[in-house]
């Protein structure tokens, strides 16, 4: 029996208008009422997360939320982190200065200044605009080394990035944990963040094994939960990568597909 279901936001749980359909949270009530543990896990920040938190009526104390793909995790209702690995100011430096030399923007996330940028574009609009934030344009050149950040991202157009990533040296994926959340955001994070361990430590908080976890994606940033948990589905408009390493395949995010994989595979 599973007692965990893990699921990213975008292109999963979140329909193309950037909504949860009533279908899928009939079943996600559901599943909460047989005392089964919803975790939404996205490369979003709290902020943008909240809304859809509330909406499902996860923000008690026993509700844990997995953040920025796993670089932190978080009580809802107390804020309190359980989980946290971070990026410094040098490291976002560093791939500021690549993504110059690769002809793509950069964004990033600060721990105390939000989402900052040397040059806004459309895709950090894009950023601030699904989450609700306020954009920083912040020369990454002025941050102390030492200044705490939780991820650096390579944005733009998905041809641009295509070729940005065909170029990255190998030793970047030694140093850091790199994922494509989109075909238009390239994220790198602590090494030791990713959704798949963001999971784990929920699942270690309430004694929970990975063959009793369900988690739900559609994208490279979800590989990490997909193989970890006992049953990993990939959305039937996911990546074919994702598709590729998946248990399962479900319907898409447009034709309710968490809720008709929830429905097979945990409540018949």
């Amino acid at each position: 029996m599973y007692k965990l279901i893990g699921l990213d936001l975008d292109g999963t749980l979140l329909n193309s208008r950037k909504e949860i359909s009533p279908e899928t949270i009939a079943v996600l009530n559901e599943a909460k009422s047989r005392g089964i543990k919803i975790v939404l896990a996205s490369g979003r920040p709290p902020e943008g997360m909240y809304p859809y938190l509330k909406q499902l009526g996860l923000c008690t104390e026993n509700d844990y939320v997995v953040c920025y793909n796993g670089s932190v995790v978080k009580n809802v209702a107390s804020g309190k982190i359980i989980h946290q690995q971070v990026v410094s100011a040098s490291d976002v430096k560093q791939i500021a200065t690549l993504a110059e030399k690769l002809n793509v923007n950069t964004h990033a996330f600060s721990q105390t200044l939000g989402l900052i940028t040397p040059k806004a574009t459309t895709y950090t609009q894009l950023e601030a605009t699904i989450n609700g934030i306020d954009i920083h344009e912040t020369d990454f050149s002025l941050l102390e080394d030492d200044h705490p950040m939780i991820k650096a991202m390579m944005v733009d157009e998905p041809e641009n990035l295509a070729k940005a990533i065909a170029g990255l040296p190998e030793t970047l994926y030694q140093q850091f944990t790199i994922v494509q959340s989109a075909p238009h955001f390239l994220e790198f994070l602590n090494p030791l963040s990713n959704k798949g361990l963001g999971i784990e430590m929920v699942a270690r908080h309430f004694n929970i094994q990975p063959a009793q976890i369900i988690c739900f994606g559609d994208a490279e940033n979800d590989h990490h939960m997909i193989e970890f948990a006992g049953m990993g589905v990939a959305m039937g408009n996911a990546m074919p990568q994702t598709k590729a390493i998946a248990d399962y395949i479900t319907t898409t995010n447009d034709d309710h597909g968490v809720a008709k994989g929830i429905e097979k595979l945990v409540l018949s």
